[in-house]
């Protein structure tokens, strides 16, 4: 994990000896964002999933083994010695099994079983199946999550890019206007021209609406640079510099017919993949469920070992003796649990939540093309409006010189120019707006296809 990290690093160095490229934003962004490394645990979660089932088929060991204490005992298992011959007292068994009279002996025992499962009638290998889907589930949250992260890097980056060319560009109106408030400031202080102080009021009133716009784009210039840098983990210390300068819409949308892109965007989702192994890991677990009641064949060896070295050993076959003894056997069993009402609940929750997945599933084949459809249709038409609005704004900024120079020549009014001025600043706007909305409708439309790595 961490070297592959680091080669990304080194890769992006480049690019940002030069100013930071959207990819290497994306790119940046998914490597360092805390998100998807939680779905990337979630992925070591189920694969950890898939280790424990198949670890249910190894051997496995249950051990029992302390150390304690027994009372003493020695001498034969009769009252009195010797006995039942003739003349000799008859043979009674001691009764004093629980005297401390010979003091305490330890005690140390010892019980174990080796076994190794031979058959489980398919349910672990309904199990497996369950968790190997569930692995290509976790996997696709992935995805889904490193589309999400490059969304939103592309937002803030276009966001950035649009409020700084706004900034530029209402600076450079900024300056015009305040040149054309001294102008006719000069005029009427001279008495020359046909300056008046309502022409003044008008240009103070556009300077004026200029200066709240420059305030309204350093604010979104503020509020995208923090989202960036919060992506991309990029240190307040260190500027932000951009390998692009000024806003400019993508290249032209896709040409592929829209069925096509539906058809691929069905067959390469996240999504999709999510909910055909999910489908896939619920159908597992109910035939798992099913096959609860069913027995396991194993094969081990059980044994045991108790001593307790103050106490004397019998060795008759027929008497067994707890606190010394040994033994060891291979045995084949069999281990079966059978309680029919809870499996058969067990199973009615598995078809229950399969059930669910195979509605959403149902939702999402019929939501998808929709999704498809509607950043299909947005992107083209963005991509028309800005063509139209970006004419707009050429034909607005060659009214607004044109206007300008009739006015320092004395041969325009001054509320000509303060329209010219209105609509450039109108225009040029929109055309930012439009930009911004189209390349955000492009990366969209990426997203809902699915074709991000």
């Amino acid at each position: 994990m961490v070297l592959p990290l680091v080669a990304l690093l080194l890769i992006s160095l480049p690019a940002w000896g030069s100013g930071l490229t959207l990819e290497a934003a994306m790119e940046r962004a998914v490597a360092v964002d805390p998100r998807l490394e939680v779905r990337r645990q979630e992925v070591a979660h189920a694969r950890a999933l898939l280790q424990e089932v198949e670890g249910q088929l190894g051997p496995r060991m249950d051990l029992d083994a302390f150390v304690g204490l027994s009372p003493a005992v020695s001498g034969s298992p009769f009252e009195a010695e010797p006995c039942g011959g003739s003349g000799q007292s008859p043979c009674r068994l001691r009764r004093d099994r629980y005297s401390l009279e010979e003091g305490l002996s330890p005690w140390l025992f010892t019980q174990f079983t080796l076994v190794k499962p031979l058959y489980t009638f398919g349910k672990l290998e309904q199990y497996r199946d369950a968790a190997l889907a569930n692995i290509r589930v976790r996997d696709a949250a992935v995805r889904l999550t490193r589309g999400e992260i490059r969304l939103q890097v592309g937002q803030a980056y276009y966001g950035y890019l649009a409020a700084v060319t706004a900034a530029a560009f209402l600076e450079d109106a900024e300056g015009r206007i305040q040149r054309a408030e001294r102008l006719i400031e000069g005029w009427l202080e001279e008495g020359e021209g046909e300056a008046s102080p309502a022409d003044l009021y008008a240009i103070q009133t556009g300077k004026a609406v200029v200066a709240a716009y420059r305030a309204q784009a350093q604010g979104m210039r503020q509020v995208a640079e923090k989202a960036l840098r919060l992506l991309v983990q990029l240190p307040e210390e260190r500027p932000l510099v951009l390998a692009e300068t000024r806003l400019r819409p993508l290249g032209p949308p896709p040409e592929e017919p829209l069925d096509r892109l539906t058809h691929e965007a069905l067959e390469q989702r996240p999504e999709m993949t999510q909910l055909e192994q999910g489908q896939r890991a619920r159908r597992a677990l109910m035939r798992a469920k099913k096959l609860d009641h069913r027995p396991n064949l194993y094969l081990g060896v059980v044994g045991a070992f108790s001593f307790s070295p103050a106490r004397e050993r019998l060795n008759n076959p027929y008497v067994y003796d707890p606190f010394n003894d040994y033994g060891l056997t291979p045995v084949v069993g069999i281990q079966w649990q059978w309680r029919p009402e809870i499996q058969q609940a067990k199973v009615e929750q598995a078809r229950s939540e399969l059930d669910s997945l195979i509605a959403q599933g149902e939702f999402a084949r019929r939501g998808i093309p929709f999704q498809v459809a509607e950043q299909y249709h947005q992107a083209h038409a963005a991509h028309q409006e800005l063509s139209q609005l970006e004419q707009g704004a050429r034909a607005a900024r060659r009214w607004l010189v044109a206007a300008y120079s009739d006015f320092e020549a004395g041969v325009e009014s001054a509320d000509k120019l303060a329209t010219a001025f209105q609509a450039y600043l109108l225009a040029y706007s929109q055309y930012l707006q439009a930009v911004y909305r189209y390349n955000v409708h492009r990366l969209r439309l990426d997203q809902v296809i699915g074709a991000y790595p």
